[in-house]
């Protein structure tokens, strides 16, 4: 068994140790905010934070997690007080068909942590390894923006 720490919750996993963290999160969890898009790590539905850092959950195996700080999408807020990004993604109506959002919502999260006030072309170089096919990219870069100005007050 491995002892994970998930949005601050300690969790008992009983997967095998090389079960990748996106299937422990859904099927043990019941924690559905990382999708599942192509497995390989190409895609970014499932990206989570990681110490605070953007990971793939479908290529981290839990035998690594145990000590170590993990947050998903349900880790940031609640559909009654979303978190700062989550708020900026609804108020710019990022999301088309919304398959991506989750892991550009965490991915976002990630680099506001890292830098409270990133240019466009650092938002932009941030965002590449995760894919959004419906072409939301002008809203989600606003969104970021927005939860960057939320943050400062302005």
């Amino acid at each position: 068994m491995i002892t994970l720490t998930v949005n601050g919750k300690t969790h008992q996993a009983e997967s095998d140790p090389t079960t990748p963290l996106l299937y422990v999160l859904r099927d043990e969890m019941k924690l559905n905010g990382a999708k599942y898009g192509c497995g390989l790590g190409q895609c970014g539905s499932c990206t989570v934070l990681l110490e605070d850092k953007p990971v793939f959950s479908c290529q981290i195996p839990i035998s690594v997690l145990e000590g170590r700080k993990v947050t998903t999408l349900e880790g940031l807020g609640t559909i009654d007080e979303p978190g700062r990004v989550q708020k900026a993604f609804i108020d710019e109506q990022a999301a088309q068909c919304g398959y991506c959002i989750a892991g550009m919502i965490m991915r976002s999260e990630g680099l506001l942590r890292r830098n409270a006030f990133p240019s466009d072309a650092e938002i932009r170089d941030w965002m590449q390894p995760n894919l959004c096919r419906c072409g939301t990219h002008s809203r989600i870069l606003k969104a970021v923006r927005r939860a960057a100005n939320a943050e400062s007050g302005a």
